[in-house]
């Protein structure tokens, strides 16, 4: 069962790495696209929960910019996973009143794909009651550029731009830095994920496989995150 005792101070934005699905397939001696169905599933508990404690923002690496050299047919099946989703979890989380949106760029996904996602944030655009944003065709590196030329077509001048007027070039700048960083699998790195946004984030690693990860699994890295001290550059007092 999920913990209780969870205190108050949560963190306001996690960002989650969901990896491990097609070593946990590989385990069980099946495809790799049963890992990732298997992984949908675990998706849905987390999204549950996270929003269930109250944390405003999440946001999830569906599918990377490197992810298109994977085989296709692992790529097809991902992206009908994106269509899945829309028709098996959307109307619950629009029941709650959580806001979707995507981060990404949208060459080369399809015209379907892209029509949906432009759906999905219309449809949900006044939900006040969470963010998921779903980083789907996603480059840390990617975000960062797309900033700047954003920043060169708006003619800014070198002495003007600060860290905090370029973070209004990024993709949905309405959303905090993150505060915590989850990845699964035994990874350790960030993958060019939220690199902007993850300056101070702390960071918490698991062995433990996307598929297997838990409401228990989240909260374990919720208690990790509240007895760590985030000085932010400064000083303990």
């Amino acid at each position: 069962m999920p913990s209780n005792n969870l205190s108050s101070s949560l963190p306001q934005h996690i960002a989650i790495i969901m990896d491990g699905n097609g070593r946990w397939a590989t385990l069980q001696g099946k495809k790799r696209t049963a890992g990732h169905q298997a992984g949908g599933k675990t998706l849905k508990k987390v999204v549950e929960r996270v929003f269930q404690l109250k944390i405003p923002y999440l946001s999830l690496y569906v599918f990377s910019v490197d992810n298109w050299k994977r085989e296709k047919e692992e790529v097809s099946f991902l992206m009908k996973l994106i269509k899945q989703f829309y028709k098996e979890e959307f109307p619950s989380l629009q029941k709650q009143g959580i806001r979707i949106v995507h981060s990404g760029v949208y060459p080369p996904l399809s015209s379907e794909i892209i029509m949906l996602l432009q759906k999905i944030e219309k449809e949900t655009a006044h939900n006040e009651k969470g963010t998921l944003n779903l980083c789907l065709n996603y480059g840390g590196r990617v975000e960062i550029i797309e900033g700047i030329k954003k920043v060169l077509q708006d003619n800014i001048k070198p002495e003007e731009l600060t860290p905090h007027l370029f973070s209004s070039y990024l993709f949905h700048p309405e959303i905090p830095d993150v505060d915590l960083l989850i990845r699964t699998s035994g990874e350790l790195r960030i993958s060019d994920f939220l690199l902007w946004r993850l300056a101070y984030a702390e960071l918490y690693f698991t062995d433990v496989l996307w598929p297997d990860f838990n409401e228990e699994t989240l909260d374990h890295a919720l208690q990790t995150y509240q007895n760590r001290e985030r000085r932010f550059g400064g000083i303990k007092k």
